[in-house]
Formats: structure tokens, C-alpha cells, sequence
């Protein structure tokens, strides 16, 4: 017979390779109890994937004789809070299925869903970069730039996810034309224009050659000009981007997760930038990197929970 906790806090990170399940001390100690992954699969169907995490759940409960109260989900996409089925998902077999109430039922548990980049910025806050801090934080923007460009408000450290549960979602404001096409429908998105695979493409537009982006930064670095033009692409426009940002909700901090977030310039010429195009003369918006690395999503679907 299983305990049930209600001071742990179960988190589970769904993504399109693995799923990984954490389990935490509590709010105040949030030690690791025990963490295990397994891999997706997510070619054998929605179905088999919800029994995975089933599955995952009952063996880390078997392993710390423990049962969850509530269990937080970080996934791509969101839940429509009309239809409560999951869009925007690149895990395409879960799009437009009723993931929460599904796990729900066969849980028999109360399941919270949120963005994967919710639970970056939440976990950041919580116990990564902004919890290191020692000055007073009451506003987090959590940004995620690696395939794709997403983000996360955290306030007071509580996550804010807006009236169509969309709040944090400034890849897919306009940038700039030349982005082109978005796989959201729209045209010239911030996604389209300094995610990872649109640098990379840029690049590979000037030099017909495809190269990775880290390589692309260390090209840069040693004067090649097309792979400058590359970086300074990036830099110029996520000053623009970012401002938007500190214009609408003027954090005290914004976190930069993802694998173009690995690129130093951001965080000096991106953040000068940055000031360029904002509304004050001065600004003074702490820009720093993640600690938490790819732990951050599994850390935030558990605190979904606190």
C-alpha cells in the first residue's frame, strides 16, 4: 500500500523523444526523491503514450513507496481553455486530444498541463538562476530559444497564463518579413526569424552551406563574415524582440533557456540592443543564463503542483 504525500511534488516532462518523471521533497526542500526516464515512442500512437506515463508514474511510485496527490505535465503546447484539448504541440500525436482529462481518469488524480516553457520559467525562478539571487525578484519572463521561440511569466512567483492561456507566447508576435512563412499560419513570426533553425538557414542562404549554429557562433568568432552577418542577424533583431518585452511587462529578470540562449553575445551586445529600442532611457532588466540546463522542464511540471 502506498503512501500518499501531499508535501511531494510529481512532475512529469512529455516530450517527443523522452519522458522523464521527477519527484521532490517539497516546496521549501525541493531535493530530488528520485528521477527516471523513459523514451517516448511516440510513433506507437497517442494511446500508448498516455500508458507510458502511466506506467512511469507506477513504477517511480513502486520504487519510493509513495502515490502522488496531483501530478504537473510540461508538454509543448497548451491547453485550450475552451475545448481543453492540446494545440500547438510539435509532439503531433497529441494535438487536439484531451490529454488532462485522459490522464485524469486513468490516474484518478488531478493532473495539471502546462507549456514546457511555463515550466522553464517557473523552475528558473524557483530553484535556478533567479532563486540565486540576492536582491528582491517579483517579475520573471522565462525565454526558450532553440527550435522554436517561446516564454513564461512568472509573478510573485506564481505562473501567469492569461485569459487564452497564452501569455509568454512572444515567438509569434511580427518581427520582420524577411522570416517568412510560420508554421502557426502567420508570416515573419519572431520564431522565424532568430530560432535556431532560422539562423541556420539564413546562414546557409549566404554560403550554401549548412552548418550547425554553435558552429556557426565559433565561425564568428574567428572573422568569418558570413557567419558575423549571422550573428549580428540575431542580435539585432532579439534586441527588437526583447524589447517588447520590457515595454509590455518590464520584469525584473529575463532567463534565456534553449540552445541559441548558449550564445554569449546575447547576454552584452543583445541586452545593449535590447536598450535601443525600449520605451525608458534606462534600463536595468537583469538578463541571465538558466541553471538548471534540460532539468528545468521536469523541476517546473512539479512545482505546477505546489
Amino acid at each position: 500500500m502506498h503512501s500518499s504525500s501531499s508535501d511531494h511534488l510529481w512532475g512529469i516532462d512529455l516530450g517527443g523523444t523522452k519522458i522523464e518523471c521527477v519527484v521532490l521533497q517539497s516546496v521549501h526542500h525541493p531535493d530530488v526523491i528520485l528521477r527516471r526516464r523513459v523514451d517516448t515512442n511516440r510513433k506507437e500512437g497517442y494511446d500508448q503514450i498516455l500508458h507510458k506515463i502511466v506506467e512511469l508514474v507506477k513504477s517511480v511510485g513502486d520504487s519510493i513507496n509513495a502515490a502522488p496527490a496531483s501530478l504537473g505535465i510540461g508538454t509543448p503546447g497548451t491547453l485550450d481553455p475552451t475545448t481543453e484539448l492540446l494545440r500547438g504541440s510539435n509532439t503531433t500525436e497529441l494535438l487536439n486530444q484531451p490529454i488532462q482529462k485522459d490522464l485524469q481518469d486513468l490516474l484518478g488524480i488531478p493532473v495539471i498541463v502546462e507549456n514546457d516553457a511555463n515550466c522553464f520559467a517557473l523552475a528558473e525562478t524557483k530553484m535556478g538562476a533567479v532563486s540565486m539571487l540576492q536582491c528582491e525578484v517579483t517579475s520573471v519572463f522565462g525565454i526558450i530559444m532553440g527550435t522554436g521561440v517561446g516564454g513564461g511569466l512568472v509573478i510573485n512567483n506564481q505562473l501567469v497564463g492569461g485569459r487564452n492561456l497564452i501569455a509568454g507566447e512572444w515567438g509569434h508576435n511580427y518581427l520582420d518579413a524577411s522570416g517568412g512563412n510560420c508554421y502557426c499560419g502567420k508570416s515573419g513570426c519572431v520564431e522565424t526569424v532568430i530560432s535556431g533553425p532560422a539562423l541556420e538557414r539564413f546562414y546557409s542562404e549566404l554560403t550554401n552551406q549548412s552548418k550547425k549554429l554553435d558552429d556557426i557562433a565559433d565561425l564568428a568568432e574567428t572573422g568569418d563574415r558570413d557567419a558575423q552577418k549571422t550573428m549580428d542577424r540575431l542580435i539585432r533583431y532579439f534586441g527588437i524582440a526583447a524589447s517588447s518585452i520590457v515595454n509590455m511587462i518590464d520584469p525584473d529578470v529575463i532567463v534565456i533557456g534553449g540552445g541559441v540562449g548558449n550564445i554569449e553575445r546575447l547576454y552584452t551586445d543583445g541586452l545593449e540592443e535590447l536598450k535601443k529600442h525600449a520605451f525608458s532611457p534606462t534600463i536595468e532588466t537583469l538578463m541571465l543564463k538558466p541553471k538548471l540546463g534540460d532539468s528545468a522542464g521536469v523541476f517546473g511540471s512539479a512545482f505546477l503542483t505546489a
